[in-house]
């Protein structure tokens, strides 16, 4: 069985809450080529409406968004939806930022530009 898939729930879902949609559109391609339903947000607010909606198993998650900082989401996710790994996916990748989201929950920490490689290694990992 493929990493991505499920026997009983299908295809693995993931969650991208990304302000730059180039990037929600990129990472969408790369998880759908994996045999993953990812779906996206551009904001905090629509990433909690969503997570009502349906709960996925990976949330990737930028940290500089137009309603706040994806560092101080994860707390939120972790406590309400603790099965969910959460990967932080920034630009701005100080060891200020990579510990905080260490510190937080964050199951793993990736600074843009990423490659397909990376995302792999990263959803194999996680679902492992």
């Amino acid at each position: 069985m493929d990493t991505s898939e499920t026997a009983i729930n299908g295809p693995v879902k993931a969650l991208i809450v990304d302000d730059e949609v180039d990037i929600c559109f990129l990472l969408s391609g790369i998880l759908r080529q994996k045999n993953m339903k990812p779906s996206f947000v551009n904001n905090l607010a629509a990433a909690k409406q969503s997570l009502l909606q349906e709960i996925p198993s990976i949330l990737f998650l930028d940290n500089h968004l137009p309603d706040g900082f994806g560092l101080d989401f994860i707390q939120y996710v972790k406590n309400a939806y603790p099965s969910v790994k959460i990967v932080m996916i920034t630009a701005h990748d100080g060891l200020i930022e990579r510990k905080k989201a260490q510190a937080e929950g964050a199951d793993l920490f990736i600074s843009k530009p990423f490659t397909r490689d990376v995302i792999d290694y990263a959803v194999k990992k996680l679902l492992n």
